[in-house]
């Protein structure tokens, strides 16, 4: 009789776990995607999805017409150090743009499964910004390109959230830390767990403010470029 009744006690209790895990994956989820609810209200049109991995996707445009994607990369490949919330801008221009592709990464570790630099083939000098930085482009840029590049990349990772900057003919795209994973969390459960409800529209306007900085620069450079063609 008494083994029957521990029986049904552990039953009923691995019941109690399952389902309170199955209840706390939810209710994770259902947070997971509302963290870009505030980027709703900073771009025009906005359209909000949800991407394989839970996390929300809002498409929009900027005030001069020009598209823009805003999403989130939870990054927890390094293990010496806490996950991480990244926040990535890509802009759409609405013509393909003269120019190379060139890419800065803030701090590389070799980890970054999300990062276009590593994809491109060649090195390049990077910026001097008091940390380690990684440059790489697709081999068009010219020399003074390559310096007005670095000169630019060293005044934006002044920043010390800034992670990763691209300029492509078509779109700039950037990435800046959104949040950090919680220690304890992560340390004693190796649970992902970051301590926001939702991205801040401010963090998330600095970002566009970033991109779109970029991506007047080079478009400045193209016309001063024609001009002196012309």
């Amino acid at each position: 009789m008494t083994s029957y009744a521990f029986l049904i006690f552990a039953v009923a209790l691995l019941a109690w776990i399952v389902a309170r895990g199955i209840r706390e994956h939810r209710d994770a989820v259902a947070l997971r995607h509302r963290l870009l609810d505030e980027a709703t209200d900073v771009v025009d049109g906005a359209r909000l999805t949800i991407a394989p991995d839970q996390f929300p996707v809002v498409w929009g445009h900027v005030d001069d017409g020009r598209r823009i994607k805003i999403e989130l990369i939870a990054d927890t490949m390094v293990t010496r150090r806490l996950p991480q919330l990244w926040l990535r801008i890509t802009l759409i221009e609405t013509i393909e743009r003269g120019g190379p592709t060139v890419g800065a990464l803030a701090r590389p570790t070799g980890a970054e499964y999300y990062s276009l630099v590593h994809d491109l083939p060649e090195w390049m000098a990077p910026p001097e910004t008091g940390t380690s930085m990684l440059m790489r482009g697709d081999g068009r840029a010219t020399a003074l390109e390559a310096a007005l590049l670095r000169t630019r990349f060293q005044r934006l990772f002044a920043d010390p959230l800034l992670k990763e900057v691209v300029v492509t003919p078509r779109a700039t795209r950037l990435m800046v830390q959104a949040s950090e994973g919680e220690r304890a969390a992560h340390l004693f459960l190796r649970q992902t767990r970051f301590p926001l409800a939702t991205v801040p529209a401010d963090a998330i306007r600095s970002a566009i403010a970033m991109a779109k900085s970029m991506s007047t620069h080079l478009a400045e450079q193209d016309r001063a470029d024609t001009h002196q063609a012309a």
